[in-house]
């Protein structure tokens, strides 16, 4: 290529690639209220404390008692409903709203385009997929016939739950004589 094309061309690219870097998005979403300091990469998760009920009641509370705010975890966008006439409302008039899963890259590559059962949207799709699930999988003669795999593995975790409790007796008794 010649020079005198190189230039102009790449000149252009930088000045479009400053001007998306130093204009601010116009856009003003309508959110509800939300605590401050999200942090670049990982949101709010830097409030989230155990045990996380309780915490998101605190938020709640130091909101002004918001029946509804958001929180941004990495960077995903989450709301939170702290009021019980709020929450019965979005799982009664606004349930298939609120039903979609969010499209993720993951469901695209791994859940073959999102047509599994847990990445599949709410709809014809999804439902079609639940009533082959609840027949063929969950039917009473198909967990029946599973029953002796089940048993295996319930002998199983006994036997290494028995074997795993002496010494949680003698951790436990080492405890009570230190204190």
């Amino acid at each position: 290529m010649d020079f005198t094309l190189i230039l102009p061309v790449s000149f252009l690219l930088i000045l479009i690639s400053i001007k998306f870097l130093f204009t601010k998005s116009t856009r003003k979403l309508n959110l509800p209220p939300s605590p401050a300091y999200s942090l670049p990469f990982i949101g709010h998760l830097h409030l989230l404390k155990h045990p996380v009920q309780r915490t998101l009641l605190s938020l709640s509370q130091s909101l002004g008692n918001t029946p509804i705010f958001h929180l941004r975890l990495g960077n995903r966008l989450v709301y939170v409903v702290s009021s019980h006439a709020v929450a019965e409302e979005c799982f009664t008039r606004n349930d298939v709203v609120l039903a979609n899963r969010p499209e993720l890259i993951i469901g695209k590559h791994v859940a073959y385009d999102s047509t599994i059962m847990i990445a599949a949207s709410y709809g014809d799709h999804w439902r079609n997929l639940r009533r082959i699930a609840a027949v063929e999988i969950f039917s009473s003669h198909r967990v029946s016939t599973f029953m002796s795999i089940r048993k295996d593995e319930i002998r199983q975790l006994i036997t290494h739950l028995s074997r795993n409790s002496l010494h949680v007796r003698h951790f436990c008794l080492s405890i009570i004589i230190i204190f």
